[in-house]
């Protein structure tokens, strides 16, 4: 068994935005693993422990990133690539799907491959189900439960969390399953999986090892351009204390209202 998760590095929730120079800054805040994508680590190394077999962190992000997937190898997983190379800067989901399909298509022997319902700071949620449809795997995405999976007969059984409520579906394995908070409670990194973690060597995969063209990644390969990126405008407002009774309060209020046209 081998089921693989594909995670990435992102700004904490907490970090402050700014946006300068058609620029975007988090400040100093360091990055972390996406929120979402805690969900799916945890459900990889849950089938790994009950199915034995391999859990194995994926991600596309600069050199930094390998902190997140030291994170990933902490909490439980065995093993850790990171795709970097200059030539895929610029790329959008269309073309973040093709390089990660990639990637998985290279390990070979996967039997699932894991997402987290989105990234917290793109929140497109397009990567899981570009993925799934590259490689012509089927999409359980906002997956709340796997009820069974079956690796030898290459099945599974799913509980999918939609408006609606609960859908429950079968497929043949391998598949991309996207995750939902529901679906369980990420662990905390252990002492021990933090110091060996922190020794572990992320071998880190180019453009060239996944055989990637460059019309097909990057700038060049996306669907999406930003010419310009500019900040909110910063929000104008006035306060007005109204003095008085309740019933006088009340009636001056009705009188700004209907002034105002609003009643």
């Amino acid at each position: 068994m081998h089921v693989v998760v594909c995670i990435k590095q992102t700004p904490d929730s907490a970090a402050k935005l700014t946006v300068a120079d058609n620029q975007v800054s988090w400040g100093e805040t360091a990055p972390v693993v996406n929120p979402w994508d805690e969900y799916a680590v945890e459900e990889a190394v849950r089938l790994k422990e009950k199915h034995g077999g391999k859990a194995t962190a994926i991600s596309f992000g600069p050199e930094s990133a390998k902190e997140a997937l030291k994170t990933c190898l902490a909490m439980g997983c065995d093993e850790a690539i990171l795709i970097a190379d200059p030539t895929l800067l610029g790329s959008d989901a269309l073309a973040v799907s093709h390089i990660l399909a990639q990637a998985i298509r290279k390990l070979g022997d996967v039997d699932a491959a894991l997402f987290g319902k989105q990234a917290i700071d793109g929140d497109t949620g397009l990567v899981p189900i570009a993925v799934a449809r590259r490689l012509g795997w089927a999409p359980l995405t906002f997956t709340i439960k796997i009820a069974e999976i079956d690796f030898a007969a290459k099945t599974i059984r799913a509980e999918r969390l939609l408006e609606q409520g609960k859908q429950i579906v079968t497929s043949a394995l391998p598949a991309v399953i996207g995750t939902v908070k529901d679906i369980n409670e990420p662990r905390y990194p252990s002492f021990m999986g933090i110091r060996k973690a922190a020794k572990a060597a992320i071998p880190v995969w180019s453009a060239a090892d996944l055989a990637l063209e460059a019309g097909q990644v990057g700038a060049a390969g996306s669907a999406t351009q930003w010419p310009q990126v500019s900040g909110l405008p910063t929000r104008q407002g006035s306060v007005e204390m109204l003095t008085g009774s309740p019933a006088e309060v009340a009636a001056q209020l009705a009188d700004r209202l209907l002034a105002d046209k609003v009643i």
